[in-house]
């Protein structure tokens, strides 16, 4: 009865906070300092592919008949600060509705907002909660814009900050300010992340971890240790890091490429220990006749290690135009587990904000992906073997090439309505299936109450 209270009362708090708390902030009758966050988001997407070409079809394939699927995520995000450098921040999330295909046979999948476990329901949860502790190095300080990850309205140009609870490695590692965020940027998985980053996360995307990063003028760096869930695509963490584990290192840097434009760099390597199989030893079971089907799961062992890099560009051009670029590298020996199963993954795309026609709120985004799988992974999937994600029965391999467009209309404070256009070629790597398309409509709502901006 209690989780039902909560199912259908969380929704409608988040959306009377998301679209009634801005006229409060601006009331002079509050007083509280900038030591408490409230603030609140909603992102509809509804997505329909028409029907597409495929020679066969398996249990983890993308359907080819067409279909309809909507998502939705409800956040509320609230945070105290108990001093000037100690905060804690609480998020409660709602995620329901469904993706195309259950989110099944397309490695670049088109919708970050699914969740891949459709029976986990809309039920409400703690998304993150966490201690953050800022230790200062200098005297000096910077103006901070004031957000859901830190309260404050100024920060230590130099300075430790630590993280520990239940977080996102997302959250922190491989941003991008053109393609980290599915409510106003990209849809698609492999272009608000780097697809082969398969960083420690459970269905939702959640993890317990802990974060230390050193700022400096110029540059970034940080580390983490995360845990890794039980089994692929798990729900349940392993809390014992003496044998699973996800460690991530990333050097972010701000060099003057472009003079007068703002440009970032950020190199990020990833080292994952958990309860992985082998696709090799997979492949050897099969055909030296000890099963009838490759099975991954099978040859699991406690222990194995995924490990990878990647590269990550963010380049200014001029006023409201952006560039990015990734790559993204894993060793492809041992089971996709977290993220999704893409072992070298490349992206490149731009966005414009609508300065030019007078609608500076607005913005356009495109981009183009290229994801492909290591030699091992490609033979098991054509073998018959079965992903977390993908499995067609049979395979005739080619990399999978996605194309998507977005334009991004504001229509009212902090209301958004969105149409986003993506093109799949050889969908799961196969190019026996699609090319496929897949259209979008979005719809975001968000507002945060404003408790003033001292420090």
């Amino acid at each position: 009865m209690r989780n039902d209270y909560l199912t259908r009362c969380v929704p409608a708090l988040l959306l009377c906070v998301a679209t009634g708390v801005h006229a409060q902030g601006e009331s002079s009758s509050l007083s509280f300092p900038d030591r408490l966050w409230v603030s609140g988001q909603a992102n509809f997407i509804t997505q329909f592919n028409p029907s597409f070409p495929a020679k066969y079809s398996g249990l983890n394939s993308f359907g080819p008949d067409a279909q309809v699927a909507t998502s939705r995520v409800l956040t509320l995000y609230t945070g105290l600060r108990l001093t000037n450098n100690t905060e804690i921040l609480f998020d409660l999330e709602s995620a329901g509705g469904s993706g195309l295909s259950n989110a099944l046979g397309i490695a670049g999948f088109t919708n970050l907002d699914v969740v891949r476990n459709p029976t986990l329901g809309s039920a409400p949860y703690v998304g993150r909660v966490m201690l953050h502790q800022v230790i200062p190095l200098s005297a000096q300080y910077d103006d901070a814009v004031r957000g859901p990850m830190g309260l404050a309205s100024k920060v230590p140009v130099r300075r430790l900050e630590l993280r520990f609870g239940k977080l996102s490695t997302a959250d922190f590692f491989d941003l991008n300010g053109l393609g980290s965020d599915s409510h106003l940027q990209f849809l698609n998985w492999a272009a608000d992340n780097n697809a082969a980053f398969d960083y420690a996360a459970d269905t939702r995307g959640y993890t317990y971890g802990f974060l230390v990063e050193f700022y400096d003028r110029d540059f970034v760096v940080r580390f983490g240790e995360m845990l890794m869930p039980k089994v692929a695509n798990g729900l349940e963490l392993d809390w014992n890091i003496a044998r699973a584990r996800g460690q991530n290192t990333e050097l972010e840097l701000h060099p003057n490429l472009i003079r007068d434009q703002a440009s970032t760099i950020r190199l990020l390597s990833f080292t994952n220990a958990a309860n992985m199989g082998s696709y090799r030893e997979a492949i050897q079971a099969y055909r030296s006749g000890q099963v009838q089907t490759p099975d991954i799961t099978a040859s699991r062992r406690q222990g194995r290690l995924k490990y990878g890099f990647g590269i990550n560009l963010e380049q200014t051009l001029r006023e409201g135009w952006r560039a990015y670029g990734r790559f993204g590298w894993n060793d492809g020996k041992n089971e996709s587990f977290a993220y999704t199963e893409v072992d070298q993954s490349i992206s490149i795309g731009s966005d414009l904000r609508g300065l030019k026609w007078r609608r500076p709120e607005d913005k356009l985004g495109t981009t183009v992906l290229l994801d492909a799988i290591s030699e091992d992974h490609r033979t098991y999937l054509a073998l018959g073997g079965l992903g977390f994600l993908l499995g067609d029965g049979a395979l005739n391999y080619g990399r999978e090439k996605i194309w998507e467009t977005y334009y991004n209309l504001h229509i009212w404070r902090g209301v958004y309505l969105g149409g986003d256009v993506q093109r799949v070629w050889n969908p799961g790597y196969n190019r026996d299936r699609g090319p496929a398309s897949v259209f979008s409509l979005r719809m975001h709502i968000e507002d945060a109450a404003n408790f003033g901006n001292s420090r």
